[in-house]
């Protein structure tokens, strides 16, 4: 199943759709508190805060779609709220895991220097894949004449995707190789989060 024939069948049942939203929302939060996490104290940008800040806004804000389809009761990321609950949490945990794993074998990155070089690294792969679901997304639900709209969520995700590439520059010459290698992990990750969803939503 594709990922838009995925997605046109989840938009067609309102309980799915709502906790389809609640699980794109728990991963936003994911990623807004390993941004948080990744924090230094004394090298803190304003893009790392305004980056943080628009995940959470994320978060909140598909989560509040919910409330656009009727449902009112997904109020918490409880897995009886969720699609796929297991494999979504262990989705963004497992690349950041793996992502960490890779920078100190290869890099012999440690501490402040690993955890600043996974959220780049991570991040971006993030941003990449969200690059290609949320337009897919929003084609199904205007397809579907929905309600519910992720537009905003894709400028701004646009947006982190520059900004990453700017800041992987900077963190190294080689960035492009080290960005592909995770880019590939993720999608493994991505495979086996869209094969959950699809085993979920099928059952």
């Amino acid at each position: 199943m594709t990922l838009a024939a995925l997605l046109n069948h989840i938009i067609k049942h309102d309980s799915l759709h709502a906790k389809l939203l609640n699980t794109l929302s728990l991963l936003e939060n994911i990623g807004a508190r390993k941004i948080s996490a990744s924090e230094n104290a004394d090298t803190t940008t304003l893009m790392v805060l305004k980056h943080a800040a628009e995940e959470h806004r994320h978060a909140f804000y598909l989560k509040k779609q919910i409330t656009r389809l009727g449902i009112r009761e997904n109020t918490t990321y409880h897995p009886d709220y969720l699609v796929a609950p297991t494999a979504s949490k262990h989705y963004l945990q497992a690349l950041d895991l793996r992502t960490s794993r890779y920078l100190r074998n290869e890099l012999d990155l440690h501490g402040a220097e690993l955890k600043f070089a996974a959220y780049l690294l991570v991040t971006y792969a993030i941003e990449v894949r969200a690059d290609q679901l949320y337009p897919v997304y929003q084609a199904a639900l205007q397809q579907a004449g929905s309600k519910v709209s992720v537009r905003s969520i894709i400028v701004e995700e646009q947006g982190h995707l520059e900004e990453m590439i700017i800041q992987l520059k900077e963190f190294s010459v080689s960035w492009e190789s080290h960005a592909a290698h995770i880019c590939a992990i993720e999608e493994q990750l991505h495979s086996e989060w869209i094969n959950a969803l699809i085993t979920d939503v099928t059952a």
